[in-house]
C-alpha cells in the first residue's frame, strides 16, 4: 500500500497514520523524520540538508525528493509506504509523481483528512504532550490522566494565532494539490470529525 495523506494542520494526521502503518506494516514517512535521520546518518543529502537548515533555509525540493528515494527504496518500504508532510504544493507533487515514475513506483492512493476550520482551532488550542511518553493529548477531547497533567508541555505554536496562520498556509499552498490527484482518480476522501476509532474506521472503508 502506497500512501500519501494530507489534510489540515491539527486533523489528526499523526494519529491516523501511525494506526495506519501499523496495519499495513509499512513505514510512516513524515519528511521532519527523514531529515533528521539522514543528517544523523550523514548520507550526502542529509549534509546537503543540513546546510539549508542551519542556515534557516527550507531545504530545496530536489534534495527532499532524492532523500524520499532513497528512503523508499529501503528494506521495510518494500511493501509500501505512507509520506506525511510532503508534498506540500503542486509543483512538488508533480515532481513527486515524475520521480516515482522514474522508479517504476505507484501510487494507490491519496488520502484527505477533511475536518472544518472552526474545529481544528479547537483542537489544537487545547492540544497537549507528554515530554516522557510522547504522547498527544487533549484537555477536552482526549484528556489526559490527571497524574501526569503538570508536566505536560503546551506547543508555543499551539496558540489561535498561529493555527490561523498555518490554516492560510494551507488553503493557500496545500489545497490547489488536491485536483491534480482527483484528475488521476487517486483522492479518498474521509471525514475527520469524530473519536479517533470512528475515523480509523471511515479510512478503512475508504481504502476497501
Amino acid at each position: 500500500m502506497r500512501l500519501i495523506f494530507i489534510g489540515p494542520p491539527g486533523a489528526g494526521k499523526g494519529t491516523q497514520a501511525t494506526r495506519l502503518a501499523q496495519r499495513f506494516q509499512i513505514p510512516h514517512i513524515s519528511t521532519g523524520d527523514m531529515f533528521r535521520a539522514a543528517v544523523k546518518a550523514g548520507t550526502r543529502l542529509g549534509q546537503e540538508a543540513d546546510r539549508f537548515m542551519k542556515q534557516g533555509q527550507l531545504v530545496p525540493d530536489e534534495v527532499t525528493i532524492g532523500m524520499l528515494r532513497e528512503r523508499i527504496a529501503e528494506p521495510d518500504a518494500v511493501r509500501g509506504f505512507l509520506l506525511d508532510g510532503f508534498p506540500r504544493t503542486t509543483p512538488q507533487a508533480q515532481a513527486l509523481e515524475q520521480a516515482l515514475n522514474a522508479d517504476g513506483v505507484r501510487l494507490d492512493h491519496v488520502l484527505l483528512l477533511e475536518v472544518p476550520a472552526s474545529l481544528i482551532e479547537a483542537r489544537i488550542i487545547g492540544r497537549r504532550s507528554d515530554p516522557v511518553t510522547g504522547e498527544i493529548y487533549h484537555l477536552e477531547f482526549n484528556p489526559p490522566p490527571a497524574e501526569i497533567v503538570e508536566r505536560l508541555l503546551h506547543r508555543k505554536d499551539d496558540t489561535v494565532e498561529a493555527c490561523r496562520a498555518r490554516q492560510v498556509a494551507y488553503q493557500r499552498d496545500t489545497t490547489p494539490i488536491i485536483p491534480f490527484y482527483e484528475g488521476r482518480g487517486l483522492i479518498r476522501r474521509v471525514d475527520g470529525v469524530g473519536a479517533s476509532d470512528a475515523v480509523t474506521a471511515r479510512i478503512s472503508a475508504a481504502l476497501a
